[in-house]
């Protein structure tokens, strides 16, 4: 992926033509910009409606050589290379536009989509890249001896066994994959076919556009191409650009090791339903999106519990009395000597302590920042507090009204000023800066 932690998309539409490997049909491929959020959708435009097709596990139809995708009746054939160089190379939102039901298959390698990428550029967007780490191991295995795992990890890596028949070019590689990586070492890779496997694809109306400058044919212990192999491995390799491309079909990037023997298209999709349902299984766990109100609005303490994290003794705000517009919001909070910190702060003297009333301001300040619209379901972190003033003490009894403003809220951080008042005194008040981030 680029460096940047933001998404990514193409910077102007490219185009290829070619083959198809399964229909034999020629094809035009453009790769074009999306809009953030959108993930990756081909689009048929040989079809009268150009309809979508969102590149997700749950539009998977089948996996017999290659990795298909339906939605309403249409289809589309091999996603899984183009999916694997937009991901590899770091795309993030595309849509891919096809005249036929396949994309080329070209030489047979995700290279030439590496190319178009390249071609076309990248375009750094403003929302950040969405990334899913995996925390709690997945695993599956398959009857016909098939095993995919993924452990945590801090960066995305793939180590693979690729195992042929009767344990014919047995290989293995393990690689972090980031664009870099997956430019030099994996898009190269070609597909390839055992001689033996050929005879039932065509009797099933399968690789009618294969021909040896698209694949690598085994035959025995001879490898049938026009050209020598581009790795010594080069089989286990282009197995790792398959599980980059299936994978994504979750449509989350992920953090973690993938481990594979003997991968292929059928187990490869089902661990994407898994890496889905761990994914929903972790949001579930985020309660639901607090509707907080526009306008004049007067919010009692059971709906600033639902906006705010914090709870007793920490939860300094009791009511919010008021909002000005989209940046301004007044909050209350009683002082009673029942407060906890009262007990040490201090004994016979009891005072609310400075740094309670800037927390305060800070509650406040965040109700008003998740109300925008950008913001609604996430949480505030107090980043840093400036021109910090404690004019005069408060004490049990006192009704402090606590007034703040967003200055300034761009992306994921936001400024804001806050003051407390005592019966119309200023007694503190302070510049805050927040990080806006998902719960």
């Amino acid at each position: 992926m680029p460096a940047s932690d933001r998404q990514h998309t193409l910077a102007k539409p490219a185009s290829i033509t070619g083959t198809s490997l399964h229909t034999g049909e020629q094809v035009t491929l453009t790769l074009q910009p999306a809009p953030e959020n959108f993930g990756f959708k081909f689009r048929r435009m040989d079809l009268e409606d150009k309809p979508f097709i969102p590149a997700l596990v749950e539009k998977v139809q089948k996996v017999e050589r290659a990795t298909t995708i339906a939605e309403g009746g249409v289809n589309v054939h091999t996603v899984e290379h183009v999916i694997s160089a937009l991901a590899g190379m770091g795309v993030d939102n595309a849509i891919i536009e096809m005249d036929a039901n396949e994309p080329p298959i070209v030489d047979g390698s995700s290279q030439p989509f590496v190319e178009l990428i390249k071609k076309a550029g990248l375009q750094e967007q403003s929302e950040p890249r969405k990334i899913f780490e995996i925390r709690e191991p997945i695993y599956q295995e398959t009857r016909d001896g098939t095993i995919i795992t993924i452990v945590p990890d801090k960066k995305f890596r793939v180590s693979c066994t690729n195992v042929g028949p009767g344990g014919r070019f047995t290989q293995y590689l393990s690689l972090e994959i980031n664009p870099e990586t997956y430019e030099k070492e994996i898009a190269p890779a070609r597909t390839f076919v055992y001689y033996e496997d050929i005879a039932p694809l065509m009797e099933k109306g399968l690789i009618k556009g294969g021909t040896l400058e698209a694949a690598v044919v085994v035959r025995g212990d001879t490898l049938l191409s026009k050209q020598p192999l581009r790795f010594n491995n080069e089989f286990v390799r282009h197995k790792i650009l398959d599980i980059i491309g299936d994978l994504m079909l979750s449509g989350k990037r992920i953090t973690g090791h993938v481990i594979a023997v003997r991968p292929g298209h059928g187990p490869n999709t089902e661990m994407a339903r898994a890496i889905v349902s761990q994914y929903n299984a972790m949001r579930a766990m985020v309660p639901p999106a607090v509707n907080i109100p526009g306008g004049e609005a007067v919010l009692d303490i059971n709906e600033v519990m639902n906006i705010l994290p914090h709870r007793y003794p920490f939860l300094l705000v009791d009511r919010i009395i008021g909002f000005e517009g989209e940046t301004k919001c007044r909050g209350i909070k009683n002082v009673t000597i029942n407060e906890q910190f009262f007990q040490g702060h201090f004994p016979g003297h009891p005072i609310m302590p400075g740094v309670l009333q800037l927390e305060a301001m800070a509650q406040v300040a965040s109700i008003v920042l998740l109300r925008m619209p950008s913001h609604q379901g996430k949480i505030g972190y107090f980043l840093s507090a400036n021109n910090v003033k404690w004019r005069k003490p408060v004490v049990p009894g006192d009704t402090l009204i606590i007034e703040t403003e967003i200055t300034k809220a761009k992306r994921s951080v936001a400024q804001a000023i806050g003051r407390c008042l005592v019966n119309g005194q200023v007694v503190s008040e302070a510049e805050l800066m927040f990080n806006v981030v998902d719960r």
